[in-house]
């Protein structure tokens, strides 16, 4: 039994905190390679990966998502966070598109980013797993930064990892449920 990978899993934790010390790009592209032997559909590995550094495309995306987000909260009655990085400062986004023409590819995708996360703790990195991509590629202007980046294809986005060295200290572990595991013969 592998129990260094099994304790790997257990300790991932969401990061919520980032410093602005930028990952050693051989450690993205660790996490990034490891990313890939996510078990997809029939093996057709329809996600793609865009890991994202450069700072302007970086800030373009989280000003995107936090518009989503904001959106999100005014339609349930609630004060938007003005000024709020969704990527909480972490200077690496990992975005995880899957190609819409392959039945399986939303699971696909969420496979490669639970993957992305837990390799980011095995290469001793942080990370986060953050929703709205598929509004942002979906809008005119996440289109619009496919085609500048010469994404073609029927891609949706998946979601993020977010990607760096935190700021501080992670929290524990919460209690896992009691329920949460039945073993049925």
């Amino acid at each position: 039994m592998n129990t260094s990978a099994l304790e790997n899993m257990k300790t991932r934790r969401s990061c919520r905190a980032f410093s602005d010390r930028m990952p050693e790009r051989e450690l993205v592209e660790a996490v990034c390679e490891a990313g890939t032997y996510a078990p997809t559909g029939h093996g057709k590995q329809s996600p793609i990966i865009l890991a994202i550094s450069d700072r302007t495309l970086r800030d373009r995306l989280s000003d995107m998502n936090a518009r989503i987000w904001n959106s999100l909260k005014a339609a349930r009655g609630e004060k938007p966070n003005e000024g709020f990085d969704p990527f909480y400062g972490a200077p690496v986004v990992l975005a995880v598109l899957a190609d819409r023409t392959v039945p399986t590819y939303h699971h696909d995708g969420c496979a490669v980013l639970c993957q992305l996360a837990n390799a980011a703790n095995a290469a001793g990195l942080d990370s986060c797993w953050i929703h709205r991509a598929k509004e942002e590629f979906d809008s005119d202007e996440g289109r619009a930064i496919l085609r500048e980046l010469g994404v073609d294809g029927d891609y949706e986005g998946i979601g993020h990892i977010v990607l760096g060295y935190r700021a501080k200290e992670l929290p524990a572990a919460a209690p896992r449920k009691a329920d949460y595991i039945r073993y049925l013969g």
